[in-house]
């Protein structure tokens, strides 16, 4: 699933929290071993339906979604859909957070990061990456100036670890400001002036995350 937020000012009905599901199609093992598929995805209506295998003659549980897409969604069509919205009001100046969440194997990784080639395979973080610098570029021939820091955190086993630190055992603490709200104390943050920039640092950062 991939869950998508923004907090604004005065939010209106299409600026709130939003809850969309991604449906992967069989694959490997499953085809392999002649696996039935028991998800049904209704993307028009934001539908999954859950067939139980064991009692066919049952009617199949649904559940209604903000977005769902089936297996057949590309990758442009997911960073457009659930994440395009909250990274231009980020450059506005609004809070936008994007998580995905499932269990192994359900297609996280792909979802957020894909592949750097071909380009269609590209996740929501390096299509994030290539709007956020385009726009820049665009709006700074308007006379606008940006200035962007990357900082790369880890939540483990209820620990936040600043993966871009010097000495990764030192586990980082959680703090609340009247004027930040609640952030991470001493975190690790550079300045990047382009895609390739931010990419070395995400780069950087996944070699310190726990497997």
């Amino acid at each position: 699933a991939v869950v998508s937020g923004i907090k604004m000012q005065n939010a209106a009905a299409g600026e709130c929290v939003k809850v969309v599901v991604r449906c992967r199609p069989l694959f490997g093992k499953e085809i392999r071993e002649a696996r039935n598929q028991i998800v049904d995805c209704d993307v028009r209506r934001g539908e999954v339906r859950i067939a139980n295998p064991k009692t066919p003659e049952d009617p199949p549980k649904q559940f209604t979604f903000d977005g769902v897409y089936d297996h057949t969604s590309t990758q442009k069509e997911i960073f457009e859909g659930c994440a395009l919205p909250i990274v231009r009001a980020a450059i506005e100046g609004y809070n936008g957070t994007i998580f995905c969440y499932g269990q192994t194997g359900t297609g996280k990784t792909h979802t957020m990061e894909g592949k750097d080639e071909p380009e269609n395979e590209r996740g929501l973080i390096p299509n994030t990456f290539e709007t956020v610098f385009g726009d820049i570029d665009a709006l700074e021939s308007a006379n606008k100036n940006f200035l962007v820091r990357a900082s790369f955190l880890e939540i483990y086993n209820e620990e936040v670890r600043d993966l871009l630190g010097k000495d990764q055992t030192r586990r980082c603490d959680l703090k609340e400001d009247p004027d930040k709200g609640v952030y991470v104390k001493d975190l690790t943050s550079f300045v990047v002036k382009g895609v390739g920039e931010i990419n070395n640092v995400l780069k950087v950062g996944k070699k310190n995350r726990s497997v």
